[in-house]
């Protein structure tokens, strides 16, 4: 019989890296959730969320003030503790502990181990994929989002984005999950999905062991 599919990634990136398009992508791909013939729920969740204020664009999981540490903390332990307990199932993170802690140590010259949380993930069979684009890319790419976005402004200064993604960069390589590097700067989503789909085929990451 078929081995049940329970693909679990975290993607992580700077913005105009098509994390999201790519896990709205993954999230229909035949080989990663399995065929279907109508759409449903997709286990689609982010730490962008802006669930710490009651207004737009606010503060969360990735940009808290330091006296919400303790809620943050907390919201990641909760949130582990939900995978471990629906280990059989799929999930894809648009950006969670690495985006915390290169936005922490930017803002905050603050660091946060997240070494708990990985050895938590790794059981589970989490995967790391590391969007990234050459440093000359990100103006094209800006050019596509100015058309849809709705906070045109936070893409004005190109050489920040630049700076997150060598901050990004210094976390990914200390991260314990297995890593998967993408490169994005061709903007070709559907080339970066088969890219992840057949690593994480590969590599044993579609399924849970018994």
């Amino acid at each position: 019989s078929m081995s049940k599919l329970t693909p679990k990634v975290i993607l992580e990136g700077t913005r105009l890296t098509l994390k999201t398009e790519i896990a709205f992508a993954l999230n229909d791909h035949p080989r990663f959730t399995g065929p279907r013939k109508y759409r449903y729920h997709s286990p689609l969740i982010s730490a962008e969320w802006c669930t710490f204020t009651n207004y737009p664009w606010g503060r969360g999981l990735i940009n808290f003030a330091p006296e919400e540490a303790a809620q943050a903390l907390e919201t990641y332990r909760t949130w582990l503790r939900l995978f471990e307990l629906n280990r059989y199932y799929s999930w894809v993170i648009d950006r969670f502990h690495i985006s915390t802690q290169m936005v922490q140590w930017l803002i905050y010259n603050k660091h946060y181990d997240f070494t708990w949380l990985e050895e938590g993930l790794l059981p589970l069979n989490f995967r790391l994929i590391f969007c990234k684009r050459s440093p000359m890319s990100f103006a094209d790419a800006r050019q596509e989002r100015l058309k849809v976005s709705g906070n045109p402004s936070q893409y004005d200064d190109l050489g920040k984005f630049i700076r997150e993604q060598e901050v990004l960069e210094e976390f990914v390589a200390q991260s314990r999950l297995p890593v998967l590097r993408v490169d994005v700067s061709d903007n070709n989503v559907p080339k970066a999905v088969e890219t992840i789909v057949d690593w994480m085929e590969a590599t044993g990451g579609l399924s849970m062991p018994d």
